[in-house]
């Protein structure tokens, strides 16, 4: 009897809009068995933090020697510059570097009773990873990394759109980690609903859209796993009127257009002073005419295509509504006439302030402007979203600056940067941008429950 083949399906170059490889369209058997495989692997890889540890470190350096053929892979899945994804798989393996050197803290609690007690940590299980397109590597990194330093193992699923990088950095990783402990699952829907309501899974961390994290939530629900969710963004960046306009203007272009504008922690909306507002629309507007917008393998590029048809479909909806009600593209407002899924990057001004394009997230290379003529106005509007991941505010006073961003309703603020990221600091969200705490020693005990031994001081207690 003749084997069936398996199913695959077609991974597109988004330079092109055209299928250069496929991955395994895998179904419930499978994922099965590498859930299976992942319960199995775990009574060992918990059970010798030093093993772990070492494990960890020689990952790192298997995804460094690596890093040249994942970069490029990268590339051609996902589209961003070939410089952009060597700094991924860079950030992928010093977050595994990163990770192996922490370990929970056991703490003796001290309330006067003739007892010792200790809180301990234990990891969890198997966890389930599910992972964007827009840093494939990374955020498995993100998630993964922690998960495994806590003693978990884990199956991660990434974006039908993204599959390869991460299916090689999963084969590349079984040279340093033993067999069951992190496993690669690809496929089509239904196979992420299924991993995130899968009973053998504890624990599930996503990042995503907020609708599709409301169904991951719900489907763990039913065998009551634990949730992190880093969801959507519509982050505001408040111009004060001291800002000094030509110093910052590069750093706020690129917090607004790198990746193509495919970061959840982007800029997407601005907020300048009226009197301001002419000149900052063309400080940005000018960046955006001059910038090198070509496939990412090509080594002039800066700013590569939007990674797949429905999401450039996406960005054309909003920024056509937004021109129909009225607002200017100062730069680009369309697509751009070449294969492939490349639009102009865009500055838009004159936008009404509840356009789709400023009260929603955008997740493209399109950018409105919008002037202010109170500050108390600003940071209302900054605040007025269901997204709360961060906001930045931009001036040369410091103090007022901070005081400003004291203000601000998200879980991150930054002045005079955005989205400049520790390994060793948290990020969470707030309102739809999610539910639990990543990076740094928040997300390795997010990955962990507390154990309570209670212990006599002597015999005849």
């Amino acid at each position: 009897m003749r084997r069936r083949p398996a199913a695959r399906f077609g991974v597109v170059d988004p330079a092109t809009g055209k299928v250069f490889d496929e991955a395994p369209d895998q179904g419930a058997t499978e994922l099965d068995a590498a859930v299976d495989r992942a319960r199995l692997a775990w009574p060992g890889w918990r059970a010798d933090p030093a093993a772990r540890a070492a494990a960890l470190r020689a990952a790192a350096g298997v995804v460094e020697a690596a890093g040249d053929e994942l970069a490029q892979l990268l590339t051609r899945e996902q589209g961003k510059p070939l410089a952009e994804s060597a700094a991924e798989v860079a950030r992928t393996a010093a977050r595994l570097r990163y990770f192996a050197d922490l370990a929970p803290r056991t703490r003796r609690i001290s309330d006067g009773r003739p007892v010792h007690s200790e809180v301990r940590w234990r990891s969890l299980g198997p966890v389930a990873a599910i992972v964007p397109w827009n840093f494939p590597l990374q955020l498995a990194a993100a998630k993964f990394a922690p998960a495994l330093a806590a003693g978990n193992t884990v199956v991660l699923k990434p974006s039908p759109c993204t599959p390869l990088a991460t299916r090689r950095l999963g084969a590349l990783l079984d040279r340093a980690l033993p067999a069951g402990v992190l496993t690669v699952v690809t496929g089509r829907e239904p196979l992420g609903a299924r991993l995130a309501g899968h009973p053998g899974i504890r624990h599930v961390t996503f990042t995503g859209s907020v609708a599709t994290g409301r169904a991951v939530a719900a489907a763990a629900a039913d065998s009551l796993a634990r949730v992190t969710l880093e969801l959507g963004g519509n982050d505001a960046a408040v111009l004060l009127d001291d800002v000094d306009v030509d110093r910052i203007a590069d750093r706020l272009f690129w917090a607004a257009f790198r990746n193509c504008g495919q970061v959840c922690v982007a800029v997407k909306r601005v907020y300048a002073p009226a009197r301001r507002h002419a000149e900052v629309v063309e400080a940005l507007a000018g960046r955006a005419r001059a910038v090198a917008v070509g496939a990412g393998l090509d080594p002039g590029t800066q700013l590569g295509p939007v990674n797949n048809a429905a999401q450039l479909a996406r960005v054309e909806r909003l920024t056509r509504r937004a021109l129909a009600d009225g607002a200017r593209a100062a730069a680009g407002g369309h697509r751009l006439d070449r294969p492939g899924y490349f639009f102009a990057p865009t500055v838009l001004t004159d936008v009404p302030p509840d356009s789709p394009v400023v009260t929603g997230e955008q997740f493209g290379p399109v950018l409105p402007v919008l002037p202010y003529r109170d500050l108390d106005e600003a940071v209302d509007a900054a605040n007025n979203t269901g997204y709360g991941l961060g906001g930045s505010v931009w001036g040369t006073d410091l103090d007022r600056a901070e005081a400003v961003a004291e203000r601000l309703d998200c879980g991150t603020a930054w002045i005079n940067q955005h989205a400049e990221m520790s390994l060793a600091q948290p990020f969470a969200g707030v309102k739809d941008s999610g539910v639990g705490v990543a990076g740094g020693p928040w997300g390795l005990y997010g990955n962990l429950r507390p154990f309570v031994v209670h212990r006599p001081r002597d015999a005849g207690c």
